[in-house]
């Protein structure tokens, strides 16, 4: 199959844990990361070359249990942990799929995943692998979407693509009013001042201080993450 014109030679994917959900309440739809195993797939094949962080909220949220009273450095923890769950999920959809596929945790657990060392990940990249960047940071009070700028930045990524719910960032919240107003472009200070829930503060500072744009993009169009890949998302780009 030949290749597609691509926009980027490398993205960094953010995926929430939520999204992971599909129809369930709680836990891993194996359903769902099927369907995003057939979409990164397709992605690959226009030869771009693909890292992707997902989260851990459809398991265990630290931030939440933490204001109920849990220690937060705990309970930060054990969200790490539930991403490492979630990355092995969507490894074992892409390798049914015969996608050569890698773990690399940040929190050392050599039975699951293997640790993350900046040089093999991009070795595993360079040599067409998917590589799953699991366990955030490593760190308590960083958030996934820290973790997925830090390790875009890392990876010299062309790109952070982050899958949302919605077609991309509004000035209000579009399920709760209908004439909330969708940005096709953003610049970060924009991001900042208007306060616009893009990603967390520390991970749209971090893209800004090494200029890596963010497209955020709706997760359940049709083909959208082959779309993100090419260039051709409708959503929303800061930069």
């Amino acid at each position: 199959m030949s290749k597609t014109k691509q926009k980027y030679k490398r993205v960094l994917l953010k995926l929430s844990g939520e999204a992971f959900l599909g129809d369930r309440q709680y836990g891993i739809d194996p359903k769902f990361s099927e369907e995003m195993a057939d979409q990164i797939k397709k992605a690959l094949k226009t030869g771009v070359e693909i890292a992707i962080v997902i989260g851990g909220g459809n398991i265990f949220r630290g931030y939440a249990a933490s204001t109920k009273g849990m220690d937060r450095a705990t309970a930060d923890y054990m969200g790490m942990i539930a991403t490492v769950m979630n990355a092995l999920a969507l490894q074992d959809a892409l390798e049914k799929k015969s996608v050569y596929t890698r773990v690399l945790s940040a929190i050392d657990m050599p039975k699951v995943a293997e640790p993350f060392i900046r040089r093999r990940a991009e070795r595993h990249m360079e040599k067409g692998r998917v590589v799953i960047f699991a366990a955030g940071t490593g760190n308590p009070y960083f958030s996934t979407d820290t973790a997925a700028a830090l390790r875009a930045v890392e990876m010299h990524c062309d790109v952070l693509l982050k899958a949302t719910k919605v077609p991309g960032v509004y000035d209000k919240d579009p399920v709760k009013y209908k004439d909330a107003k969708k940005y096709a472009k953003l610049s970060y200070e924009e991001v900042l001042k208007k306060k616009l829930k893009v990603m967390d503060l520390s991970a749209v500072t971090l893209a800004m201080e090494n200029e890596l744009p963010i497209v955020v993009f709706d997760l359940l169009a049709k083909n959208s993450i082959v779309n993100a890949v090419s260039g051709k998302s409708k959503g929303t780009t800061v930069n």
